[in-house]
C-alpha cells in the first residue's frame, strides 16, 4: 500500500497511528504529496489527501473511510466498536475532533490569504468554534481514562491528533490551560509508541 500526504498533515497522522496500533503487516510507503499535486489528483479526483493506494492500484480518501477499512483488516486491537450506541459515539468524537482540525485549516487559508483580503471575522469565528470543541471535549471527557472509558480507541487518536495540530500550529491558543481533562489524555497518547514515533518522524522531516 502507498498513503499519499504530508507527515504533518494531521489527517495522515490519524491513518499512520491506527497503522502502527493495529500493527498490520502491510508494506506502507509515505509519499510526501501536498494537496491538489498530480500525484493525488491521480488517484483522488477532489485533489486531497491522505489518501491510500492499494495494491491494485483502487484508492481509498478521506481519514475517515480509510481508518474504518484498516479496522477491519485485523480483529487485533479493535478501535472502533462494532454497531450500536458505541460505535456512534466513538465515530463522534472522531467527528469533532475532525471538525476542530477543518476550523484550524480555514484559520491558516484565511491567515495566509493578502491582508486585504483577510477577513478577521472568520478568523474570529474559527477560533471560536475551535475553543468550543475543546470545551465540548473536555467536558465529555471528564475523569475517563480514556475519551470511550477504560478502552483505548480511534476517538483518542483522533483527539490526540487534534492536540497535537494545535501544539505545532497553534501554540498561542494554548488549550493545556483550561483543559486539564484533555491534558492528562494527551499525556497518556503521547506515551504511546505510535504516537512518540509518528511525531519523532515528523520533526525529523
Amino acid at each position: 500500500m502507498k498513503l499519499l500526504g504530508s507527515l504533518n498533515n494531521p489527517f495522515v497522522r490519524k491513518v499512520r497511528i491506527v497503522l502502527a496500533e493495529k500493527k498490520l503487516n502491510v508494506q506502507l510507503d509515505v509519499e510526501d504529496a501536498p494537496t491538489g499535486s498530480i500525484s493525488v489528483r491521480t488517484y483522488n479526483p477532489l485533489g486531497k489527501t491522505p489518501c491510500l493506494v492499494m495494491e491494485d492500484d483502487a484508492a481509498l480518501f478521506d481519514s475517515r473511510v480509510i481508518v474504518e477499512y484498516l479496522d477491519t483488516l485485523s480483529p487485533v486491537g479493535r478501535l472502533i466498536p462494532p454497531s450500536g450506541r458505541e460505535r456512534a459515539a466513538a465515530k463522534g468524537w472522531e467527528a469533532l475532533a475532525d471538525g476542530l482540525l477543518d476550523a484550524c485549516r480555514t484559520i491558516q487559508e484565511e491567515r495566509a490569504r493578502p491582508e486585504a483580503l483577510r477577513s478577521e471575522d472568520i478568523v474570529a469565528r474559527q477560533i471560536e468554534t475551535v475553543h468550543a470543541a475543546l470545551e465540548v471535549m473536555n467536558q465529555q471527557l471528564g475523569e475517563q481514562t480514556f475519551c470511550m472509558g477504560v478502552n483505548f480507541s480511534l476517538a483518542d487518536i483522533a483527539v490526540g491528533c487534534a492536540l497535537c495540530h494545535l501544539d505545532q500550529e497553534f501554540p498561542e491558543l494554548d488549550w493545556r490551560a483550561s483543559h486539564a481533562n484533555l491534558l492528562r489524555l494527551h499525556e497518556k497518547l503521547l506515551a504511546r509508541p505510535s504516537f512518540a514515533e509518528n511525531l519523532q518522524q515528523s520533526a525529523q522531516q
